[in-house]
């Protein structure tokens, strides 16, 4: 689909980018652990249960901060609440490296596990909301962009300092303090979402947010759909009840949960260590998380380019087919004694390629798009708090299963999830690319729900 050559791409790309540094700020944070992670066992002498405690402390945090965040934007906005995200991101990088203690490095992370929660539902909201129907899958797609350079950042960051000394680990995470003042400073002359200054009354500053982005024509149809979806003012527990948003909400709560026990933060943050379990040094180990950072990077460029060409659905259904047939590779090469040297990492790779170039994008774009504008910030909470509360169960006992359990039924858990997430797509998520944001409202009444 082309672009209108009204839409005022340039002023779009800054809004998104701007945004998306919240996607690079959460996958810094998420990924820096992965390499600190070795050192962090030795300096706190930790237990495979307490690994799996430092890793998810930060993802408890952002199951508060998703929840929080969806409350607070419907009532304070998008963007004066991501200033806000942006400097709690910078306070915890710094308390997280200086923390004296185990107690306290778990509470520094949890309190950035806030920031993170809050990013990841209000910087594709806002995303979303200040995209041109035509570039919103894009758009979105560059919110997954920004995710996946903040974890090759985090992993150079990681293989750079992994040998600077016992403050190794420190300098790794205070080094996420310059993104967070980057993030801060691009927000200040951001303007607030045209939807949200609608929904509050500020019409006129709505209007020429919208003319600004794709023209007075559409800034004007686009506000009488705007106006007509928030026309109903009735509250959030009443609009659960309809039949159509009862389905939305179904959708986001079953792929938020499929989305993370399918493995995909297990081998973000645990790669190292699954690779060590496959004969590889600490060294090399680090290293290779840097292909994997480059693969997850490279691929998520080819989502750019697919998900508005080929929809939301069929990419998904790809995406998590071939994920399923990598990770039962992957097991059955475990259950022989197989799972050794550089067949692992070329599986990892295979795996993140699939997740990168269909998954993650279609996520972080569908979730925003499939709920009403009058309760479009409530209803998100929804799926993503569901998500990091399925991230940090699947982070938290990751290591104990792995070298507990055994790798080969670990693995074939993740392979059975990656199915169950193909056939649901399949079943129960319509298409919704190309739509307006108005229409996808309209789609899920009954009668129309493909």
């Amino acid at each position: 689909m082309s672009i209108k050559a009204k839409t005022n791409v340039s002023y779009v790309l800054f809004l998104g980018a701007t945004a998306s540094l919240g996607g690079l700020l959460f996958g810094f944070d998420i990924a820096i652990i992965t390499g600190a992670g070795p050192f962090l066992r030795d300096y706190f002498h930790l237990t495979d249960l307490s690994l799996g405690w430092a890793f998810s402390s930060l993802l408890f945090g952002c199951v508060l901060g998703s929840a929080m965040a969806g409350r607070l934007t419907d009532t304070f906005g998008r963007r004066g609440i991501l200033l806000w995200v942006a400097l709690l991101f910078l306070l915890t990088s710094v308390g997280t490296g200086l923390a004296p203690s185990f107690a306290w490095f778990i509470i520094a992370r949890f309190l950035g596990g806030l920031a993170v929660g809050g990013a990841s539902i209000l910087a594709p909201m806002y995303v979303s909301e200040v995209s041109p129907a035509a570039m919103r899958g894009r758009m979105g797609t560059l919110y997954q962009l920004s995710i996946v350079i903040g974890i090759l950042i985090s992993y150079i960051i990681n293989y750079q300092l992994h040998d600077i000394g016992e403050w190794n680990w420190r300098w790794m995470f205070i080094s996420g303090a310059l993104p967070s003042l980057a993030f801060f400073l691009l927000l200040l002359p951001a303007p607030e979402t045209p939807r949200y200054l609608f929904k509050v009354g500020r019409e006129k500053e709505a209007y020429t947010i919208l003319e600004r982005i794709d023209g007075h024509d559409s800034a004007v149809a686009e506000l009488e759909q705007i106006r007509a979806s928030l026309t109903e003012k009735i509250g959030f527990m009443r609009e659960v009840m309809k039949p159509g948003l009862r389905r939305a909400l179904l959708v986001g709560f079953v792929l938020a949960i499929l989305i993370h026990f399918s493995g995909i933060n297990t081998v973000i943050d645990y790669a190292p260590s699954i690779l060590k379990s496959a004969g590889w040094k600490i060294d090399a180990a680090l290293f290779s998380t840097f292909v994997i950072g480059t693969a997850n990077l490279l691929f998520t460029l080819v989502s750019f380019w697919v998900i508005d060409r080929y929809g939301r659905k069929i990419v998904y259904i790809v995406g998590s087919l071939g994920m399923t047939a990598v990770l039962v590779t992957m097991a059955t090469l475990a259950a022989v004694g197989r799972f050794q040297g550089g067949l692992v990492l070329g599986l990892l790779l295979a795996y993140v390629a699939f997740f990168a170039s269909c998954i993650g994008p279609v996520f972080w774009t569908l979730v925003p798009e499939i709920f009403p504008n009058r309760v479009r910030g409530v209803a998100m909470s929804v799926p993503v708090l569901t998500q990091w509360v399925a991230n940090a169960v699947m982070v938290l006992f990751f290591p104990a299963a792995f070298n507990q359990i055994g790798k080969a039924p670990t693995i074939a858990f993740l392979a059975v999830m990656a199915l169950a997430q193909a056939i649901f797509t399949w079943k129960m998520v319509p298409e919704t690319k190309g739509r307006s944001l108005e229409e996808i409202e309209a789609l899920w009444q009954p009668g129309n729900i493909e």
